[in-house]
Parts: structure tokens; sequence; C-alpha cells
């Protein structure tokens, strides 16, 4: 399932977040604010608990809020869920910068190690010390261990950092502008 391209920033996170259920309960919850499970339910025709999963992940993630209010029909406690729009740029920013320390710390993973190989793609890479206790053989195939070159690697993931370095440092300062 993939939203609009006009679609709300709030419901192509969810959407990616979730797929099909999260889009459902994303739409709903810019329909009606302050919804609860069961008014978010019967609007999107899902059962109660998949509801109940999806609202209480949004909410874990600060896309969504809850507000514990009593139930004056009932007379117990419910909570009444809004989206909190202004909150997707900041998920898609946090989401970038854990994607960059990753990318980073592989990047030094990368480059401070040295990798054998024996060809067989069934087969991991192994580090340098490990591939010198195995007598440069292959623990799985008994292959011969050979260098690998992991330069490619490593310039993947410095253009990848720096792409996103640049969309990070650009967007922090047009906030600070």
């Amino acid at each position: 399932m993939r939203p609009a391209d006009n679609e709300d920033p709030f419901v192509k996170i969810a959407a990616l977040i979730g797929g099909e259920e999260y889009y459902k309960v994303a739409r709903a919850l810019l329909n009606t604010e302050d919804a609860t499970d069961e008014e978010i339910a019967s609007a999107t025709g899902m059962r109660i608990n998949i509801i109940r999963k999806v609202l209480y992940d949004m909410f874990g993630k600060a896309l969504i809020t809850g507000i514990r209010v009593k139930d004056e029909k009932k007379g117990w406690f419910v909570y009444r869920w809004r989206a909190k729009r202004d909150q997707a740029e900041n998920f898609i920013d946090n989401q970038k910068k854990k994607i960059l320390d990753r990318l980073q710390k592989r990047l030094e993973y990368e480059e401070s190690s040295e990798f054998y190989h024996c060809g067989n793609n069934e087969c991991p890479r192994i580090k340098f010390d490990t591939a010198v206790e195995l007598f440069f053989k292959c623990p799985n195939c008994k292959g011969s261990l050979g260098m690998v070159d992991n330069s490619k690697v490593k310039d993947a993931l410095r253009y990848k950092i720096d792409e996103i370095m640049l969309e990070v440092t650009s967007k922090d300062q047009i906030q600070n502008n």
C-alpha cells in the first residue's frame, strides 16, 4: 500500500511504518479529532484489538496523543486519540539521525577491519584475526579465504552518509535562521 503523493505527511508516515492498517487508522484520526478506539474501529471496519495495537504503537512513536476521559454513558474511562501532525517532520528527522548513526558505525567497522572470504555466496565474511585462527580456510565450505576489497561498500556508505548529512544540516540551518 503506497499513499498518494499529495497525502498528508502524517498519513504517509503511518503507512510507511505499518502498511494498510496504520494508513486506515491515520486517515480516521485526521477525519475525526479526539476519536475513541471504538469510533476508529467503526470508521475503518477493522477489529478493535488491531486498532488498539496500532494506536499504542503510534503513541509510542509520539505520532499521536491520547487523553483519558470518563465516558458518561458507560461510566468508565476511555482514551480519545488525536494525531500530532506537527510531529511528523520531527519523526522523519529522528529516523534520519538514527540511520545516520548506524551508517557511521558501519563505516567505522568496515574501515577498521580487514575481511576475508572464500567466494561462496552462502558463506560469511571473516575478519582477519578469525581468518588467521582458521588458517585461512572457510569454516563453512573449507574453501581458501582471500582478502576482500570492501572499498565499494565504504564508498557507498560515505555517499549515503554525506547525502543524509546534507539533508539534516540544511534543515537545521533553515530552522535556525
